[in-house]
């Protein structure tokens, strides 16, 4: 559907646009492309949910931005994202800490919904948050990573594989996808499935977006 309106999104950058345009994101900037828009292909785009939008975050281990973004002009609007002719950086943060940080508390979220115990499983999560904060290693962390890879092949459950896998990760994106939803399919039956995915991504959005606001100026 495409409209004349304005609406207030999210978007993850690596702090310049993709595919060759190289533009700098910077808070302030408006960016503008001609049309014909075209979701997924040509035009500007965000997503209304901050856990939509870092599922299309770019792929890298580090240098990640986040940006509270407005669009307008012409819009088209999809699914879990939207694509205009202008979009506005109203503000703009590193993002690299605070999407571990989602990562952490996804897992430890899986961790609890799936019941599980295995040390190795937790301890990985301990030793992502001294890696954050400068108090342990690449190699401890890879130690730790190891650790938790091995208890989640003897776990049964999807929650801990998806829990060690995501609070190890290096760029910590694929926790929006994974570890929530692998919590949400452990825990329901299969009548209540769809209904407690879609509660755990909620859950997982309102998580991201109040992490994300701690980088949010101050007047």
């Amino acid at each position: 559907m495409k409209k004349k309106a304005e609406m207030l999104d999210w978007h993850f950058s690596t702090g310049t646009l993709a595919h060759g345009d190289g533009r700098k994101i910077r808070k302030g900037v408006t960016h503008h492309v001609d049309g014909p828009l075209l979701l997924c292909s040509h035009g500007l785009h965000a997503s209304a949910k901050a856990v939509d939008a870092v599922n299309y975050a770019p792929s890298v281990s580090t240098g990640l931005y986040v940006a509270r973004v407005r669009l307008h002009g012409e819009i088209i609007h999809g699914d879990d994202k939207s694509v205009a002719t202008d979009r506005t950086y109203l503000w703009v943060a590193p993002a690299d800490l605070i999407l571990h940080e989602f990562a952490c508390e996804c897992a430890e979220a899986a961790l609890m919904i799936g019941q599980v115990e295995d040390e190795r499983s937790w301890n990985v999560i301990a030793v992502k948050r001294d890696w954050m904060a400068g108090k342990a290693t690449n190699k401890q962390l890879a130690a730790a990573r190891d650790a938790a890879g091995a208890a989640a092949r003897d776990a049964a459950g999807a929650a801990a594989r998806a829990a060690a896998r995501d609070a190890a990760g290096a760029a910590a994106r694929a926790a929006a996808r994974a570890a929530a939803r692998a919590a949400a399919r452990d825990a329901a039956g299969a009548a209540a499935r769809a209904a407690a995915r879609a509660a755990a991504w909620d859950a997982e959005n309102d998580l991201l977006e109040s992490l994300l606001d701690r980088l949010r100026p101050r007047a």
